[in-house]
Parts: structure tokens; sequence; C-alpha cells
């Protein structure tokens, strides 16, 4: 997998990224102009239509993340729209869009876990990079990421660090923040408290689950394009999260996309009942192994029928500011990397 370090403005950063990233950033957008079109029956064109409300609101109201897609876009010779559309894919189809995942933040007295499978379709796999992020007066962040994308999955310097799970509510509102910017921004904060607060003083522009926990704390933020809840940790300081609303979102109907996500919580909060308080980082990691109810299962299988698999597993422990990246299904391991900060 690709690895980026990044440093200096907002607009340094994004070029650097995009130069190093030029060929899985062209591809991503290949990717998505076909699953855009497949999807949601909108062709390149008309997504950057679409993409250009977002470009004037974050020039307006985020302007650094501006100038880093800018900055992306000069290093990887492509257009402005073609990386904000890369941006804000969560949201151009009207909350239709989205990829799935399982994901478990888990407290003991020595770790404080945070860990997902992150599922999509296979041929997206090839455009997985990771990126470290200097930034002055900011924590430094090392993420997963699609090609492109400035915020995603991965921990800070702080210790904080974030998961996302697809939840698909109809609607959109490009006034609000990004789901992807929101990710972004919750890694540039200091705790979970204050990532929190950021976002819901913003307001998210579509639906998802974005689990957020540092040293000491976890929380689980669902949100619409007009709704927020918290997901709180359970008895034994875990919070659990797939795809589908767990909290009640008054005026918003959850289409519960993937039905095996009903299925797929329980299953990992059963098996994680079973680890006693204290795993160890493999027993830890073999959560995210299960193929109970295969190939809909926590390790997922593509198939016609299921429309993804697990690209890649992720294992942080924020207490010591450490990770593992497992590429491919966690079952069939293609490579391992191991982050820190």
């Amino acid at each position: 997998m690709l690895f980026v370090e990044c440093n200096g403005t907002p607009y340094e950063i994004g070029y650097q990224h995009g130069t190093a990233a030029k060929l899985q950033i062209s591809r991503c957008i290949d990717f998505y102009a076909r699953v855009f079109l497949k999807k949601s029956k909108q062709n390149w064109r008309e997504v950057l239509e679409n993409a250009s409300k977002f470009e004037q609101q974050a020039k307006e109201t985020w302007p650094a993340y501006h100038s880093e897609m800018q900055g992306i876009a000069a290093g990887a010779n492509k257009d402005l729209l073609d990386i904000v559309a890369l941006n804000v894919r969560s949201e151009i189809a009207f909350g239709l869009f989205s990829d799935g995942c399982t994901a478990l933040a888990w407290h003991t007295e020595k770790r404080a876990w945070l860990a997902q499978n992150w599922d999509w379709m296979t041929e997206q796999k090839q455009n997985l990079i990771i990126t470290k992020i200097t930034q002055a007066n900011k924590p430094t962040i090392v993420q997963v990421t699609e090609a492109g994308i400035i915020g995603k999955i991965g921990f800070n310097s702080n210790g904080v660090g974030t998961l996302l799970n697809a939840i698909k509510v109809h609607g959109v509102d490009s006034t609000r923040l990004p789901v992807h910017f929101g990710l972004r921004m919750a890694l540039e904060s200091a705790s979970v408290e204050e990532a929190v607060q950021r976002l819901r003083s913003y307001g998210m522009a579509s639906s998802a689950h974005i689990l957020i926990a540092d040293s000491t704390t976890s929380l689980g933020l669902e949100f619409t394009k007009s709704t927020f809840a918290d997901c709180l940790p359970d008895f034994a300081g875990r919070v659990v999260h797939a795809n589908h609303l767990l909290l009640d979102h008054p005026g918003e109907t959850d289409t519960v996309w993937l039905k095996d996500s009903l299925q797929r919580v329980p299953t990992m909060a059963e098996n994680a009942n079973k680890l006693g308080k204290e795993p160890s980082w493999e027993d830890f990691s073999a959560l995210f192994e299960d193929e109970h109810n295969h190939p809909f299962s926590i390790c997922r299988f593509e198939t016609n029928e299921s429309g993804s698999g697990t690209l890649f597993n992720i294992v942080m422990d924020l207490k010591s500011k450490k990770a593992v990246v497992r590429l491919g299904r966690p079952t069939e391991v293609e490579e391992t990397l191991n982050l820190e900060l």
C-alpha cells in the first residue's frame, strides 16, 4: 500500500498527496465515474455539477480543506471538481451511495481499542493509500484513505481515532459538513469531546456513523442531514456499530441498505463477550475474521449478491498510539503495515 508523507501548508500537503498518488487518484476517479453511473444514473459531468455546490461551501466555510483539495488536483493534474467529487462522494448521490463495514471501540484497563473492517468493491483496494499529515498547530495524522480523499480512518498524535460506517438515509444538505470532511475534522481534534462538538456545530450533510475514540473514552456519533444521536459505551466499555441506525432519529427513516448489518452487530458483541476483560492483540484482531453468515459476514466476501468484500482491517490502540493495518480480508492478508505516532 502506498505510504505518503505530507507536511506544510494545506496546499503543500495536498500537492504532495496528489503528486505521490497520481495513478491511484486517476483510477479512483474512473472507478467512481462508473459506480455513480451504475448506482445513481449520473454521468461524470452531472457528478461535477453536484460537486460544485460543495466546492463553493468548502471555499467559504472550510478554506483549509478547499486549499488542500486544490493542491491534490494540481499534484495529480486533475480538475479541482474531480477531487471535490471524490471527497463528497457520500453526499453527491443524495444519501443513496455508501460503503459498508463493522466497527468496534473497547476501552480496557490497558488498551483503548478502535478497530474495523472496511468493506467495499474489491476493485477499489488498489486505490487505498496511507497518508501521514503533519501540520502547524494541529496534531499529526496517520490514516488509511482512498486516494484523493482528505479524511478517512486513522488516528492522531493526541490519541484520537476515527472509524466510519456508511448508513443510507435519504437526503442531503450541501450547506453542512460532508462526511469525509467530518472525519478529517475529528482527526484534527484533541479529544472525543472536541471532535463531537465541532461536528455538531456545523451539522452533517448526509447520513453515516463516525466512531470516535481517544485514550479514555469513545462515542459513536450517528447522524443524518437533520439529526444527531450518541451511541455510548455499554457495560463493558464497548461501542459496536455497522451499517444501520441504532438510535431514534425523528423525521428520518433508515433504509437498512445492508440487511446483514442487523446480524453483524450482535455477532461482534457476542464474540467480544467471550474474550474476557483484557484480550490480547491477536485475540482482539481475530474478532474481525469472523465468517458467520458468509459471504455477508464481518469478514465479508464479495459476490454478486453481497456486492462488496472486506478490503482492509485496522486495529488501533489509542493509548500506545499504534495500529496494525491488514490489507485484504483478514483471513487472507495480502500485506501488513505497522503504524505508530
